[in-house]
């Protein structure tokens, strides 16, 4: 593993404490660098397989958690939902769409799956996701959304 502050990028780090997270999906490693002794976190997870988003284009790009995990953060920002939460939340968006069985995807149904996830957690930061997501372009697209929002 890479040390993060190290300006060489020295591989030499050396694990202090490994405990499961997440439920067991997640092992979460305290590590320190040999030479520069900074310490830093790595979380490791399962993958199933390696599964490729579909875009609206056509291309086709490798699926990233760390994507989701900014859009999620993006929504939820200054909003009051605990970090927890959100890591939580994400491991479920990411695992709902492992579990599609799909090597495949679309970025709709990506797209679908975050914002089901975020509607269930923070109604503010479902609409923030899906004025991005949607591309609302006047206030009438946001006025036509929350008219949907509130007949759910």
């Amino acid at each position: 593993m890479k040390c993060p502050f190290c300006i060489d990028k020295n591989k030499e780090t050396s694990v202090l404490d490994s405990r499961p997270s997440e439920n067991g999906s997640v092992i979460r490693r305290r590590r320190i660098c040999i030479e520069c002794k900074g310490r830093f976190t790595t979380h490791e997870r399962i993958q199933f397989r390696e599964l490729v988003v579909v875009k609206k284009d056509g291309d086709k790009v490798n699926f990233d958690r760390d994507k989701i995990a900014k859009s999620v953060e993006l929504a939820l920002r200054k909003r009051p939902v605990d970090t927890d939460t959100k890591e939580k939340l994400i491991s479920r968006i990411v695992n709902d769409i492992e579990g599609m069985g799909e090597n495949e995807i679309s970025s709709n149904v990506v797209g679908e799956a975050v914002m089901k996830a975020l509607y269930t957690i923070d109604k503010v930061a479902y609409v923030r996701f899906a004025s991005v997501y949607r591309d609302f372009r006047e206030t009438k697209d946001f006025e036509q959304f929350l008219d949907t929002i509130d007949k759910k």
